[in-house]
Parts: C-alpha cells; structure tokens; sequence
C-alpha cells in the first residue's frame, strides 16, 4: 500500500474473499432482500434482549462469510470492526467468545467502510492470511442509544431515518479473487452547523461531498470512472444536498450515483420516513448486494463513501453542533 495525494490509499494486494450478511424482518422484506444471507422474523433474533439480537446478527454474518469462505474461526488472522452501542459493546462481548485479535473501530454509520480500510491496510502489509472486517446495527438499540427508547412512542418527523437492523461480514485475503480492494480515502470531521439529531442526512452530507471531491482529486478521476458511486445512509433529504454541494464543486454524479439507505428499503410501501440509516446500512448493501454484482460481473469499479455522524446525546442536548465523517474504498471486479 502507499498514499496518494493528500488523504488516500492505494492497495496493492488486497482482495474480498467471502462475505456474509443477516438481518431483521424489514431488511429481508426490502428491495434487496434476495441478497440477504440470513433474516430473523423479528428484532429479538431468537435472543431475550436487544443487543443479545444484535450480537447474534453479527455472530451469524460471520458465520456465513466463513462458510463461504471454507474457512473457520482459527484461520482468522485478524478482526476489526464496530456498531453503534457505548464501547462499541457488541463487537467487543461477540468477540469475547473467540480467540481472535481484534481491532474494534467507531466511526458512526462509516464503520462498514473504516474497518474495510482497516482490514485493508494490515493485509497489504502482510497481517496474516485471512483478515475479518465486521460491523452491525440494530433498530432497537441505536433508538435508545442516541433518540428515544422505542417504547417511548414518540413522534418522529419526516427527516428522520430508520436505523437497519443487519450485519455485513467481509473476509479479506491477499490470494486473488473475483473482487478486488483497490483504493480508499479517509475522510475529515467536519460540521455543516446542524444540531438536530432527527436530521442526520442533512448533518453527513457535507462530510460525504468532501470525502468524494478529495478522492477524486487524491486519484485525478472523474465520477465517470466509476459504475457507481455510493453513499452510505444520506438517505431522502441528505442525499439531494450531496447532489447540491457537489454542483457547487463543479462535480457532476446523477448518471451513476445511488445511496444505501434509499436502496435498503422501499420507501414508498414501507413505513421507514426518509430512508435507512446505521452501520448495517451501508454493510448490507455493500456486503450483499454490491459485492453480488460486482461477483456476477453486472459492474466493474464501484466507490462506496460511507457516512457517520458523530453525535453525542449528551452534547447534543448542550446544543453543539452535530460533526460527521466519511470515508470512501474502491470495489474491482478482479
């Protein structure tokens, strides 16, 4: 690996050998359910509270991606990932029950994509043979962690988002395979002044226009090269500002661009207000859907910008301002 320009990687050798995804019931009955692994038929996932449900979607997205892999949990050479609970809790009680060294990383709803460049780096510079990069969200806890507890009932406006109740596995290796880690551009905190944590797409999508404008600059590339380009949960509202600032930068994406929290869920037939949103958006999307095209060849080179708003109850309650972050990695069909 090497940097490019001011904020960028290159990778040299770094590929996606198997991935696994689960999810909740809403997930499973979106437009992209087929691409799912494994789906439970409601939030508790056969468990008694909500992070124990947590836990096992991420317990089961691993064992997926193992299983497609051939591989077990012995051939890990390396872990690294998060969720959106206090001490990323879930991430670190699941791999409690492994003998893994593991990495745990927090960047909001950008950690699907912050523990691939993780993941990405220590392989290229020969970690080991196999390296795990896992993130997870669920509906129940991110409520309570940063809104209201669902049992509250509260009203929620039309900004707001629904958290995604899912996990995305990705297993790397440096043998070649159909999909290849190629790039990555670590973004920079910002903040767009907003304050409104029932608003988030609004919040990130400054910091996910930078991140992109950085790396095209970092690589000297247009939207053009790529069949697509991804945000991770900008969703309705946040999405349409992405499109916006970036015009400001003379950037122009509507030929190839899409948003994962807009292709989760329908949100037309399902009651999700202005799209998905959480760590297990863009690790869904990315590690179920995408990955599938890219495996069966539909597309060649697509740039994944994750977004995450680093938002403290606490603070926000202070009135401060809402910082956010994204960070962006190249998928090639190898």
């Amino acid at each position: 690996m090497k940097k490019v320009g001011r904020s960028s990687i290159k990778f040299e050798n770094v590929y996606l050998k198997s991935w696994g995804t689960a999810s909740g019931p809403k997930e499973k009955e979106g437009p992209l359910g087929e691409y799912i692994d494994i789906s439970f038929q409601d939030l508790y996932c056969k468990e008694a509270t909500w992070e124990e449900a947590e836990m096992n979607l991420m317990r089961n997205a691993l064992s997926e991606a193992l299983r497609k892999g051939m591989l077990q949990v012995e051939d890990l050479s390396l872990a690294t990932g998060g969720d959106l609970n206090n001490q990323i809790a879930i991430s670190n009680y699941l791999m409690n029950d492994y003998n893994v060294p593991f990495i745990g990383v927090y960047g909001a709803c950008s950690t699907a994509v912050l523990s691939l460049i993780n993941a990405a780096s220590f392989m290229d510079n020969g970690f080991g043979k196999y390296i795990a990069c896992m993130t997870s969200s669920h509906n129940a806890t991110s409520e309570r962690q940063f809104r209201y507890p669902t049992e509250y009932g509260g009203q929620k406006p039309p900004s707001i988002t629904t958290t995604v109740t899912g996990s995305g596995v990705g297993i790397l290796t440096s043998e070649k395979t159909g999909i290849k880690i190629t790039k990555a551009t670590i973004g920079c905190v910002t903040s767009s002044g907003e304050k409104d944590s029932q608003d988030m797409g609004r919040t990130m999508a400054p910091a996910a226009a930078m991140t992109l404008k950085q790396h095209l600059e970092d690589f000297n590339l247009t939207p053009s090269d790529y069949d697509l380009i991804v945000t991770g949960d900008l969703s309705l509202y946040g999405s349409k500002i992405f499109v916006d600032i970036l015009k400001e930068y003379l950037i122009d994406v509507k030929d190839v661009y899409q948003d994962c929290g807009l292709m989760i869920y329908d949100i037309e037939k399902q009651q999700v207000s202005a799209g998905g949103s959480g760590c297990g958006c863009a690790s869904l999307v990315m590690y179920g859907y995408l990955c599938n095209q890219l495996y069966q060849r539909k597309y060649n080179k697509i740039l994944v910008i994750a977004t995450g708003a680093l938002l403290n109850p606490v603070m926000v309650a202070q009135g401060k301002k809402i910082p956010s972050i994204a960070h962006a990695v190249v998928l090639e069909r190898s």
